[in-house]
Order: C-alpha cells, then structure tokens, then sequence
C-alpha cells in the first residue's frame, strides 16, 4: 500500500515447507494483512464522519497522518531487520489490538468524553506507524524464504498488498459493515489479523525462533485474540452503555439503517427525541417551531399538489395536511428506516397525527436529487426539509444545480421553503444557502426563528436547532423570477401554536440584520459549505 524497498539482510530461513511453498504462504499473509489494515482505515474515516461529521475532512486527517505515520514506521523497521520473524509477529499482534479496538475506544471517547478528534488522530498515527513496518520485514522474509531478483519479489510483494487492499475495501461497506457493524467488525478484523500473523511466523518460521521468542509471540497473539473476543461478546452490552451515555436512560429505539443511526428516546410526545447518527433532529419540546415556520409561509398562495423532500419524520406533512384544499403530497425521503419508524412507532406516528395514513401523501423511497432529475412538474409548493447543509452527505442538496432542478419542477407560481442551517451559528453556511438559491434563478426571502421555547433561555438543552447547534433555525423562502417573495401567513391558515404575522415580520428583519453580503453560490464541483466553528 505504500512503495518502498529494503535492504535484506540475514541468510536463508530453515522452513518446514518448500521454499516456492513459504513464498506463497508469505505472500497470502500480506494479502490478508493489507485487507486487514485498509478495513482500519475506512472504519476510522467512517465512525469519524458520523461521530464528528464532515466526512471529507475526517477522511483527509485519517489518511494524510496515516500515510505519514507509515513513512515513520517504514524507518523504524530497519531496526527489526536483524530478526524479521519476531519483529514481524509483534507488529502483527500490534497491529490487530490498535486496529481491532480503534472502533470501540474512539467511541467510549465521544460518549463518555465528548470528543474523540484527539483519539481519531492518535489511533491513526498508530496504525500508521505498525503498516509503514510491514513491507520492510515482509520483504525480508520473502526474501529469506526464495530468493529471486529484487524487482520480482518487488513485484510480487505489492501485487497481494494491492489485492488484499481492493478485497479489505470492499468487504468493509458490503459485508463487514451491514452485517457486523463497526464495533464487531472491526474487532473481527483484528481476530484474523493476529491470526494470520502469528500462524506464519510460528509455523512458517518456527526454526528461527529461539524458544524465549516463540514463547512470547505465543502469549501475544493469545493475549490480544482472547481481548478482542471478549470484547466481541461484550459489544451488545458496550453499545447500550454507550448509547446511554450519549442519549440518557430513555432510549427506546436503536436501530442502523442503510443511512444513518437513527434513536428514539423518551416516549411520550413532550419526551420525544429522534437522533440521526448522534445529531438531534427532532425533540417534541419545540419541533412545533421548527415546523411552523417550515412550511406555512410557503403555503400562502395555491398549495394544491406539495412535494417535501426529506422530512421522513411526517412532522412537515401533518403541518402541509392540515390545509384541506391539498390534493397530493409527495415525500421524497432516501431512508426507508426514517418512513418506517414514523408510521410504525406510537409515539412518533402520534407527534405526526398518523400522516402517513391520509390517503393524500404518498412516500418514495428516493435520493431526492435524483429523483428530480426524473422530470417530475408541476408542484405548487416545494419543502426542503433536508439534514444540515454542514454536513458533507448533504452539500449536493443544497447546491444551485439541486435548486435549479426543484425550480423546474414547480408550477408557474410555486413556491420552495428550504431549511438552511442556524444563521447565528454558522452564518457563511446559512448566506450561501440563498446565494445558491439565487444562482438558480430565484428571487428569495430569508428569515430566522428562535428556538427557544417562550423566547428565553431556559437550560442549554432547550436552545438547540436541528443538528443540536445553540441559537435559532434559518430559513429561505424562494420563487422562480424577479419577484420577491411576500412573508405571509395564507390567508386561510390553520390555527398555529407559535407562527404570527408578527413574528414572521420580525424574522424577516432578523435575518436580514446579520445579512453576508459577496459570498459565491454552492455548485456540485465547487462545493462551499464546511461546518463552521
């Protein structure tokens, strides 16, 4: 996984096999310890993205310390040439305890720490350094095993690393992930690790090995795959503690769909939580709020035929529902796990007055970007009610291409409600929202609503938008055309908990007040929102 060459140094080895027989056993150990260490990798890239989020970030930090960290331990192998066979079993065993338990301390470190960036970059430079020391001690063992001419020992080393690496990185999102997840995952890939290392070297190289050596090789892999079994078994129990830890006592639901970590916690509807991959993403407290203000600007004006896309929760269709002169209601949400909780879970399906059985809403299952582009037309109304526009899973749904899709698919006079991220916490995020807009050929209207129930602080729990972030929810209202907007209730709107014509005036100046002015709209090749301090 990394070119390098290194010097050999030590006389033939004394096999109990074949010397063509010991190449190729070699060999099939490189391609199971490079299969091993990219399934590190991409275990650490992806529980950094959903515990920290930014994905393309955390991916730049783990593979940029990570190739780093291999140089270092490239130069610290040369010590260990003299006696390969041991030095190879140690990094192995090494190797399979770092990489096998990285998972499961990285997130003991955001549940009961908070914060796992230092954990994330230390396990990554480990895992580094123990990589970097494979090829040079492999290479001297191939070396020592069949001698042929350094470029085809070269040339055989990389062919398995590079294969092992395609078979790890794709046994990672295909096989170890939905099946085991990543706890169990990566503990089982540490298991066959040290497996795989220890078996060559005690059995392959067992005449090199003094007795003192073989005996400590022996105890290290027995040490570390009796550790990662154990806390295999023990992972069901670790995971509940976690989640306590991360979401209180009243986790009610846990489930890991195609998407996302999606939880339920509490269980009545002033109690209820719903957390996409660790995120807040509703609390019964204040969705009202957040809802309200959502959707109803956007109604005023004809509303027959709505699309939402997103907001798999129902929350933003039982508010759209409300209005008894809708005929149809399309939702495009790209997680089935979402739709299915909110039709299915008592208390969730009652927070959105069972919408999922008025005959008027009809679900897909979709990428809503993907699905615009089918040419769907025609809606008077458009609600994008999409995870923040920080994180990285999401950046194309808030770029101008996105929003000149959803301008075509509305009907002349339609309007689009999207939410924009918290203008107070990240203002750049939330302005280029409506720059992107207006790339698009809408005219909009920003506006921001506080998230405070009763309009004052109240405990740090109940200021928090939609991605758990303090302060307010920003929104955007847009129409195709030069027009601008109007920032009004419908005429006939249902009654409403928090929004008033007054309130929406005085949301209106609010954003307008913290207004960025020059920034570049957001397009699909030059993506412009990274989460903000």
């Amino acid at each position: 996984m990394i070119d390098q060459q290194v010097s050999l140094r030590g006389g033939a080895a004394r096999l109990p096999v074949r010397p063509r027989t010991g190449r190729y056993l070699v060999l099939a150990a490189v391609f199971v310890c490079a299969a091993c260490g990219l399934v590190y990798e991409l275990e650490l890239v992806a529980l950094a993205s959903y515990l920290i989020g930014d994905s393309v970030t955390q991916a730049s930090v783990v593979l940029s310390v990570m190739v780093f960290a291999m140089g270092i331990g490239s130069l610290l192998a040369k010590r260990l040439r003299g006696r390969p066979a041991v030095g190879f079993g140690l990094v192995e065993a090494g190797l399979a305890l770092v990489g096998g338990s990285s998972a499961l301390v990285l997130y003991a470190a955001f549940a009961w720490m908070g914060e796992s960036r230092f954990a994330l970059v230390g396990f990554s430079l480990a895992i580094g350094i123990l990589i970097g020391a494979e090829i040079p001690l492999l290479m001297t063992l191939i070396q020592r095993v069949d001698r042929q001419d350094a470029g085809g020992t070269v040339a055989d080393l990389f062919a398995a690393d590079y294969v092992g690496a395609l078979v790890g990185g794709l046994a990672f999102p295909f096989l170890l992930l939905p099946v085991l997840g990543q706890l169990t995952g990566a503990l089982l890939t540490g298991t066959v690790n040290a497996a795989a290392g220890g078996a060559l070297v005690l059995w392959v190289f067992r005449r090199d090995l003094t007795r003192r050596s073989r005996w400590l090789l022996i105890l290290a892999n027995v040490t570390v795959i009796a550790l990662l079994a154990t806390a295999a078994v023990l992972a069901d129990d670790f995971e509940r503690a976690a989640r306590r830890a991360v979401y209180g006592d009243r986790v009610r639901v846990a489930v890991r769909t195609d998407e996302q970590e999606v939880v339920l916690t509490g269980a009545g509807r002033s109690s209820l939580g719903l957390y996409l991959d660790g995120r807040l993403w509703v609390s019964a407290r204040d969705e009202y709020r957040y809802h309200e203000a959502l959707v109803h600007p956007a109604m005023n004006g004809p509303h027959a035929r709505v699309l939402i896309l997103g907001g798999g929760d129902g929350l933003a269709a039982r508010e759209v529902l409300r209005y008894p002169d809708v005929r149809s209601v399309t939702l495009v949400e790209a997680d089935r796990g979402v739709t299915r909780l909110a039709r299915t879970d008592s208390a969730l399906s009652a927070l959105n007055a069972h919408a999922y059985r008025d005959p008027r809403l009809a679900a897909v299952a979709a990428d809503p970007f993907n699905w615009l582009r089918e040419g769907h037309r025609g809606y008077d109304v458009v609600i994008s009610d999409l995870p923040d526009p920080g994180i990285t899973a999401s950046t194309k749904l808030y770029s101008a291409e996105f929003y000149g899709l959803i301008t075509e698919a509305l009907a002349p006079g339609g309007r689009l409600a999207v939410h924009a991220g918290p203008p107070g916490a990240r203002p750049r995020t939330f302005w280029t929202v409506e720059a992107s807009m207006g790339a698009a050929g809408l005219s909009t209207r920003p506006y921001r609503v506080s998230g405070r129930p009763d309009d004052v602080v109240a405990g740090p729990e109940r200021d928090r938008d939609r991605a758990g972030n303090p302060h307010c929810w920003g929104f955007v209202l847009g129409r195709p055309g030069g027009r601008v907007p109007a920032l009004r209730l419908p005429p006939r709107a249902p009654r409403l908990r928090f929004l008033t014509a007054g309130r929406l005036a005085r949301a209106a100046r609010d954003a307008e007040r913290g207004r960025l002015r020059g920034l570049q709209p957001s397009t699909l090749v030059h993506p412009r929102y990274w989460e903000e301090p």
